[in-house]
């Protein structure tokens, strides 16, 4: 069985108790122990540089590069702008709830969203204003053009003026009886907003909602709710308007978005984001298997089993590396040319949950325990 308590989040009351069982029977059957790791004679130097800590973060939350700094949240509402060279603090702040997703911001507003709903402006790291949104949220607000884009965990988009919280526009959609309880698919490209329904990317207008174009990337097959479960996970890798994606559990796909169509799509099993090049994207599948695929047509370049069964993060591409951290909180940086290890630094010993951060020259992690780290290869 695939399914964690992380990926499943109910939507239908009626489903609770099913959704109960099967987190129970994935929670009792035993895990596969992960891969040890081996001896590596590294091809990479990697230097820690700095390290700030901001209280756990149980449930994961994504990072967010603006400029030179980077935006990090902690589960328990704690959030901290960083300048990513020095590690030096640029504020620090507490909304005073839990959080749900974040976070998202542009350089002047960040916006969280609270575990009660709320989505949370702030301003130079202090809050402006709070709506309440009907429906909780897991994928981080997007802050762009004056704006703060939402998607509910029902697949509604909403726009929000950035300065006052005024409500600009909705965008609803029929949701399904499940959906994953993981941060999906918002982004800008161009003067485009992105987002990922269910097993669609759709390209819409960001001044009124309005649909530009709507590319099919997977479809759910099944005999139930959970068997028929397809949604899009966070982490895209862009090259200009290509953008490669993953659903999850069924697919990876490539999609235009100029055109609003998909180039190709190929079956995968895994449950996190991808990353890649101009040349080649790269993702791990459920068991931990490293796969990589040609990004101009989808074929298959090359298989990595070293890293089974460790957790894998969504990977991130730096400086000509794909990185991605483990549950036993080691970073490992792979060459995107054959999926050769080049390199392996240990952060806290804690889960490394969120895709890594490269943010001016300086990788960032982000560890359960609410460290955050600064390295910088040499």
């Amino acid at each position: 069985m695939r399914f964690t308590p992380r990926v499943l989040s109910m939507m239908r009351a009626t489903s609770a108790l099913a959704l109960a069982l099967l987190v129970q029977a994935c929670a009792s059957s035993d895990k596969p122990k992960p891969t040890p790791l081996e001896p590596l004679t590294s091809r990479l130097a990697v230097k820690e540089v700095w390290r700030v800590n901001i209280g756990a973060t149980a449930l994961p939350l994504e990072t967010r590069a603006v400029g030179a700094q980077v935006l990090v949240a902690s589960s328990q509402g704690d959030l901290v702008a960083i300048e990513a060279r020095s590690g030096k603090l640029v504020w620090r702040t507490s909304v005073g709830t839990s959080l749900s997703a974040g976070v998202g911001g542009d350089g002047e507003t960040s916006a969280v969203v609270s575990r009660e709903n709320q989505l949370i402006a702030l301003l130079g790291g202090k809050e402006v204003w709070r709506q309440k949104m009907p429906s909780l949220t897991l994928t981080p607000p997007l802050v762009a053009g004056g704006r703060v884009f939402l998607q509910t965990a029902d697949r509604t988009v909403s726009a929000f003026d950035a300065a006052s919280g005024r409500p600009l526009w909705v965008q609803k959609r029929p949701g399904d009886a499940l959906v994953l309880g993981q941060p999906g698919i918002l982004m800008a490209v161009g003067d485009t907003l992105v987002s990922g329904q269910s097993g669609r990317l759709l390209g819409l207008n960001p001044q009124n909602g309005a649909t530009r174009w709507d590319a099919a990337v997977a479809v759910g097959r099944g005999v139930n709710e959970v068997e028929r479960l397809v949604d899009l996970v966070s982490g895209v890798s862009r090259v200009g308007d290509n953008l490669c994606l993953r659903a999850f559990q069924s697919a990876v796909a490539c999609v235009d978005a100029q055109l609003g169509r998909t180039v190709w799509t190929k079956t995968a099993t895994g449950a996190s984001g991808i990353a890649g090049d101009a040349n080649s994207v790269m993702g791990a599948e459920s068991d931990g298997k490293l796969i990589a695929w040609r990004r101009s047509d989808g074929e298959k370049l090359w298989t990595n089993e070293k890293l089974r069964f460790r957790g894998l993060s969504s990977p991130i591409l730096m400086a000509g590396s794909v990185v991605l951290g483990d549950s036993e909180g080691f970073l490992h940086f792979i060459s995107p040319q054959d999926g050769a290890l080049l390199a392996r630094v240990p952060t806290d010993g804690s889960a490394i949950a969120l895709a890594p951060a490269w943010v001016d020259g300086i990788l960032v992690a982000v560890t359960t325990r609410g460290t955050v780290i600064g390295f910088r290869p040499e």
